[in-house]
């Protein structure tokens, strides 16, 4: 639970963090996120527009045919003609006619406008001063919107506002069905991704180029939804445009340049089109043609013409294929931001380690992206990408960083301090969940294996200092091995002895078993050491085990500077009598009873004896586990019976059986026994406990 707190806060800082930077919109975040965005498109790949929109472009071609731009009056005024004769519903110049050219050719141009009498001009806003003609800032006054719904308490409508700007003059305008204005604003990266649909203008408001086509077309007047953060909507009949508080529009691009239908004004002007191309449709008239400059960078085209800007607002509003981008949809990039790091901080909590903890990470935000572009892709939530990935990215840092410097370094702690004497297996499972491991001390059951030389001191004498050592090394290490494939726990090294325990620092189910399959593999591997000795013409070397199970307590102890993990108690004391008990009997491996209940090996143990070990009083049972079955198991078991029951001649004529047939030791030693006890029989109480009187 604490460690699930820790992530948690993380991930709260990781939020608040994330949200200051989403409200101070950096540029370079801004930036950032908005290429990302872009990439949407380009996955995307184009789409089909309205064939009601297209776009007549004053290209290459024209430019070849009639002459360098701009034309004079006279041709554009044969254009407009051309479109009318085509059918084309609205002509809408994306080009503004400032200066006269002479009455001769304005006149012939504003002829042409009449008659064509659907005609939408263009002007645009600017901010430095300009001398203005009253007659066209009175007709550019016609085309304001008419209908505006204000909330109570709006003192005036918060849109960018402009004090000059440059319109066609008075002439050509007089005939004009409406205008419009036609600036463009890019983001911060000099891309343009919006189209503003309305400006304020001498506190009036007034409406783009496009968006008064679309008025034409539709013939319906646009209404302006106004609340005190800004423009709440903007409407053409049945069509609601989404626009931003600041009345802008996020263009759904169908393209790179070419992508609407295109058709050259020279082609218009000498009617090579064919037969019904134009009817009943909205016309850009725009320049296309590179030299002329009017081109625009789009998150799909690098020079796209700015013609193409108008036809994407008239298309997107004529398919109601609009990206949506208002409170909305900052509502869920909102929600998205808490909700993903905390969720990944639940996750993060119980992953085990910092590959999968990046991978976890990595896979959310690809969760997110893949979201994010089916949300764009198929509902046209225009979602930032970056903004809510923000949190996820300062959670995963925050998060490897406290792992790095708090939990792995508590885990290297205990893999350097448990890898010398604990099983790899069980290093895995402490570094995988370190709470399970309870430092200090602790009392638990557990299984204790000691081991020893048999004869070691003397096998020390025998050879040099250098020799010893090496043989102690080429025992101990197969034997250490042993220990920890069996899930031991390396104790120590008593000079040549081994003790190792069982279910301790971790659970070992079954921990009785794999103390005796230790010992079991120890005698079988010395006998393949003792094979390569008596090659090297050194002397073999026999070992004893004892294994005990019981409580014992457990964990860290020694002093501030020096401690080890270890077991101290009556069962640790009683698994190193046990391991001496060996010499006596002449065995291999003795295990008490509660190790015999718990340790596998069925029909491999017989009963030795009843034992008062030396700082002990009660006795105990003691087995001596064989490394296979043994015919001698059943007659030893009856001799010991009789040897109990005070029948020590029977006892004694059948150790002796035991002797003679096997050579075996414990047989021998009951012989001794009970020969000892016919010459003096024992007092009446006596209830055949073997005291041993030293370890």
């Amino acid at each position: 639970m604490k460690k699930i707190l820790v992530y948690l806060v993380i991930a709260l800082v990781s939020v608040l963090i994330s949200y200051q930077l989403y409200r101070s919109s950096m540029p370079f975040l801004q930036q950032v996120d908005l290429r990302l965005k872009d990439t949407r498109f380009r996955i995307r790949g184009p789409m089909q527009p309205d064939p009601r929109v297209v776009v007549v472009a004053i290209d290459n071609k024209s430019i070849k045919e009639i002459g360098r731009w701009p034309w004079s009056r006279e041709v554009m005024g044969d254009l407009v003609a051309a479109l009318a004769r085509s059918g084309a519903k609205v002509t809408a110049l994306d080009a503004v006619f400032s200066e006269p050219q002479g009455i001769g050719p304005d006149a012939a141009f504003s002829r042409a406008i009449e008659g064509a009498g659907n005609v939408v001009m263009g002007y645009f806003f600017r901010s430095d001063e300009q001398k203005m003609d009253p007659e066209v800032l009175e007709q550019i006054g016609n085309s304001k919107v008419k209908l505006l719904k204000i909330a109570s308490g709006v003192a005036s409508v918060p849109l960018n506002e402009y004090s000059f700007l440059d319109g066609n003059i008075a002439l050509l305008g007089r005939k004009a069905r409406s205008f419009g204005f036609f600036n463009a604003q890019s983001d911060s990266d000099a891309v343009f991704r919006r189209a503003p649909l309305l400006y304020l203008f001498n506190g009036d408001v007034y409406p783009s180029l496009s968006l008064k086509a679309l008025e034409q077309y539709l013939e319906t007047q646009p209404m302006v939804d106004v609340a005190e953060f800004g423009v709440r909507s903007v409407s053409l009949g049945q069509i609601n445009i989404p626009v931003n508080e600041k009345g802008q529009l996020s263009l759904n691009f169908y393209g790179p340049s070419g992508t609407f239908p295109t058709y050259s004004a020279v082609d218009v002007i000498k009617n090579r089109l064919p037969e019904g191309a134009l009817k009943g449709k909205i016309a850009f008239v725009g320049a296309t043609e590179i030299g002329i400059y009017d081109l625009r960078p789009t998150p799909l085209d690098p020079v796209q013409p700015g013609v193409d800007l108008h036809a994407t607002v008239a298309s997107n509003a004529l398919q109601g294929k609009f990206l949506m981008h208002d409170s909305r949809t900052l509502g869920v990039e909102m929600g998205i931001m808490v909700a993903l790091p905390f969720l990944l901080a639940l996750v993060l909590a119980f992953v085990p380690s910092t590959v999968i903890g990046i991978a976890c990470s990595l896979g959310t935000v690809a969760l997110y992206c893949g979201a994010n572009y089916w949300l764009f892709s198929r509902w046209l939530l225009d979602m930032s990408i970056l903004y809510p990935v923000l949190p996820v990215f300062f959670l995963s840092v925050g998060a490897e960083g406290y792992r790095s410097l708090v939990v792995e370094r508590k885990g290297r702690y205990m893999k350097k301090a448990f890898s010398n004497y604990v099983s790899a297996d069980l290093v895995a499972q402490i570094m995988k969940n370190p709470d399970s491991l309870k430092l200090g001390g602790e009392k638990r059951e557990i299984s204790v294996l000691f081991t020893d030389i048999r004869g070691f001191t003397t096998l020390s004498e025998s050879l040099s200092p250098e020799a010893l050592v090496s043989l102690l090394n080429e025992y101990l290490s197969p034997m250490t091995t042993i220990v920890l494939e069996e899930k031991g726990t390396l104790d120590k090294y008593i000079g040549d002895a081994v003790m190792a325990i069982y279910n301790a620092p971790l659970d070992v189910p079954g921990h009785p078993e794999h103390a005796c399959n230790t010992a079991i593999r120890m005698i079988r591997r010395l006998e393949t050491l003792n094979e390569s000795f008596k090659e090297r013409g050194m002397q073999p070397i026999e070992i004893g085990a004892g294994i005990n199970t019981g409580d014992a307590v457990v964990g860290n102890m020694g002093a501030d500077m020096r401690f080890d993990y270890t077991a101290i108690g009556d069962t640790v004391n009683l698994a190193s009598r046990l391991e001496g008990l060996n010499k006596l009997y002449g065995t291999k491996i003795i295990v008490s009873g509660t190790t015999k209940e718990g340790g596998g090996h069925e029909g491999q143990y017989r009963e030795l004896d009843l034992v008062a070990v030396k700082g002990k009083r009660q006795p105990v049972a003691i087995y001596e586990l064989l490394l296979e079955p043994s015919p001698i198991q059943v007659p030893f078991a009856e001799a010991l019976a009789r040897y109990r029951a005070r029948d020590f001649a029977a006892a004694l004529a059948q150790f002796q059986k035991l002797v003679d047939a096997y050579g075996d030791a414990p047989s021998a030693l009951y012989v001794s026994r009970c020969r000892e006890l016919l010459e003096n029989p024992p007092p009446q109480e006596w209830d055949g406990v073997f005291v041993a009187k030293s370890k």
